[in-house]
């Protein structure tokens, strides 16, 4: 039987159908096993080996744990390298952050005249509206840039005391960069002066919080030393500076070494400041210190480009003379030498003219000795009490003639080198000059130097003792945060700060209280320190919280009128919160009405907490 040829045809193009379809999916799967292979290949080679490849027709599948959010987009663009992207299929996950050791916390922090810019990475859980707004009060009326980006990650622990402590430093330091992580705060800051670096630097450092490493570099323009002056003793005493001035850091390298070799032992106490009259300063008083050495002792003065040796008295004339020689030959052209032997004297057997000012510790000022006329007595009584105050002077001097004729300058001197001292004594003789004291100043001696030196000659023999005692330093005395609030504390036992009844109006009665806690506070310096209000249980409590509210905030405003320096106080109205007596009873309400003083502080789950507290009874209707 014949077929027909229309079932043979049918027959064909089944046939071509089964084989084209076969053809197809043999093609298919080679794409995709080339597909997956290549992906693979990408992935391996960038260090994506958390990612798995699968293949489904022509798609190509991701599937894995990406450690971060980053990693898996990464992941994701180098498989579209390979292969089309829509042909990427994303089943990757992204690992629980806890999961995962957190990036490190850390803020830039930068304020100039311009403003307060930041940028870091902050954990999840910082009050960016609080942080806003505190920076904003910081930059008062300045721009705020803020590009700080957020991990969600715990916070580590310390963060948020760290960045509360960077935050009051920053509000102190109008020029300056905070770097600032859980472990450490870094301050580079521009001061002003020498006294509100030293004073800065102070404060800094009494509030440093447990846990958080501080480093502080601020720098301050240098001081203008005219004459720019040194003097180097060399005696029985020992080797010592009585003033010293540098421009370079090699200047003061080749200073100390020459004093080392004459004996120096202590720690520079060179200042870095401008006026040098050569660039070959340091080579110069080196020089001539070297001299003073090989000379046996003495007395080296540079003052600007005037350089005067005296050597001890019986010295030898040959050495003396060879190593003056030497260092004239020496000296930088700009400098000049006047050396100087002294020879023994004679004694005459007549009494010695002398004058002694004498300071004490009280402030009172006694003038005694010898004056040549009235008119220089009246000059020199008028002269300290300009210094020392009208009230503290007690004039014990007798006229004498035969005086040197430079005595009266000699004693104006005096008087003036006694007001460089917290106490001490100042000896003034026709061929000596002693001044011997305390102060709380630690440039004191190079000052007293230099002044001598400009009032007297650079050859004049003057002795400087002068001893640096901290506790009489106004800056580096600063009371601690906790002696503050303990003086505070003393004030409050002995009175009270009383409100009209039933507002924040302080009666006539507080004004000497609130005056004594100014003037604590202006002696504390910057300090964290939280103003709160409390009453008692009676009346709503909304309206009792606005009492207190205003009543702390009364306080806050009456020390700010009084010159305290407030920027790093708050005021906290907390109501009937917090009773420490009962409300039963009069005398228990009259307790709960009152104010307290709080340091600031943090702990360690990062809630901001007062610690070291006083209270101040407050009246209320």
């Amino acid at each position: 039987m014949r077929i027909s040829a229309l079932f043979l045809r049918v027959i064909v193009f089944a046939a071509a159908g089964a084989l084209a379809f076969v053809s197809a999916q043999s093609l298919v799967q080679q794409v995709e096993e080339r597909s997956v292979e290549a992906v693979q290949e990408t992935l391996v080679d960038q260090g994506y080996t958390w990612a798995n490849v699968l293949g489904d027709g022509l798609q190509v599948i991701l599937e894995g744990d990406a450690p971060t959010e980053a990693l898996r987009f990464r992941a994701m663009s180098a498989a579209g390298t390979m292969v089309d992207a829509s042909r990427v299929i994303d089943n990757l996950t992204v690992l629980d952050s806890e999961q995962i050791a957190p990036p490190e916390f850390s803020i830039e922090i930068l304020r100039n005249d311009a403003g307060v810019s930041l940028i870091g990475l902050i954990p999840a859980s910082t009050d960016r509206e609080a942080l806003a707004a505190r920076i904003t009060d910081i930059a008062d009326g300045g721009t705020v840039t803020d590009l700080l980006e957020v991990g969600n990650y715990p916070a580590p622990q310390n963060w948020r005391v760290a960045l509360n402590y960077a935050l009051r430093a920053l509000e102190t330091l109008n020029k300056s960069k905070i770097s600032v992580n859980a472990e450490r705060v870094i301050v580079d800051a521009i001061a002003d002066s020498i006294e509100e670096r030293r004073r800065l630097e102070t404060a800094l450092a009494r509030n440093t919080p447990e846990g958080v490493r501080l480093a502080i570099d601020i720098r301050a323009p240098r001081p203008v030393i005219s004459p720019f002056t040194t003097r180097f003793i060399v005696d029985e005493d020992g080797a010592r500076f009585d003033a010293c001035a540098v421009d370079t850091p090699e200047a003061l390298d080749a200073i100390m070494e020459a004093a080392s070799a004459a004996g120096f032992q202590n720690r520079a106490p060179c200042v870095f400041a401008l006026g040098a009259p050569s660039r070959q300063w340091g080579e110069a008083v080196a020089l001539s210190i070297d001299t003073l050495r090989r000379v046996g002792g003495g007395t080296v003065t540079i003052s600007d480009t005037d350089v005067t040796l005296v050597a001890r008295e019986g010295a030898d004339q040959g050495g003396f003379d060879n190593a003056v020689g030497r260092l004239e030959n020496d000296l930088p052209d700009a400098f000049a030498l006047r050396a100087e032997l002294p020879v023994a004297q004679e004694a005459d057997g007549d009494e010695t003219p002398s004058f002694t000012a004498t300071l004490s510790p009280e402030g009172m000022v006694q003038l005694r000795g010898r004056i040549p006329d009235d008119v220089t007595n009246t000059v020199v009584e008028n002269f300290a009490q300009a210094k020392f105050g009208q009230d503290n002077i007690t004039m014990g001097t007798r006229l004498t003639e035969g005086l040197p004729s430079n005595w009266s300058v000699r004693v104006l001197a005096g008087v003036e080198a006694l007001s460089a001292l917290s106490n001490g004594v100042v000896s003034v003789e026709p061929t000596s000059f002693s001044v011997r004291g305390n102060t709380g100043n630690p440039d004191a001696s190079a000052e007293v130097a230099r002044l001598l030196i400009q009032k007297l000659g650079q050859a004049a023999d003057f002795d400087i003792d002068i001893t640096y005692v901290e506790e009489l330093d106004p800056i580096a005395s600063l009371p601690t945060p906790e002696e503050c609030i303990g003086r505070i504390n003393a004030v409050k036992d002995a009175n009270k700060i009383l409100f009209d009844p039933g507002s924040a109006q302080l009666t006539a009665a507080t004004q000497p209280v609130v005056d004594a806690i100014a003037e604590i506070l202006r002696e504390c310096g910057d300090l964290p320190i939280r103003v709160s209000g409390y009453t008692d249980s009676q009346g709503r409590e909304e309206m009792n919280q606005q009492l207190s509210q205003a009543r702390a905030d009364a306080v806050l405003t009456a020390l700010r009128a009084r010159r305290v320096p407030v920027g790093t106080f708050e005021s906290v109205g907390f109501g009937e919160q917090d009773p420490i007596a009962s409300n039963d009873t009069e005398e228990g309400r009259e307790a709960n009405r009152r104010i307290e003083f709080s340091l600031i502080t943090e702990v360690e789950d990062g809630e901001e907490t007062s610690e070291t507290e006083t209270d101040t009874e407050a009246e209320s209707d």
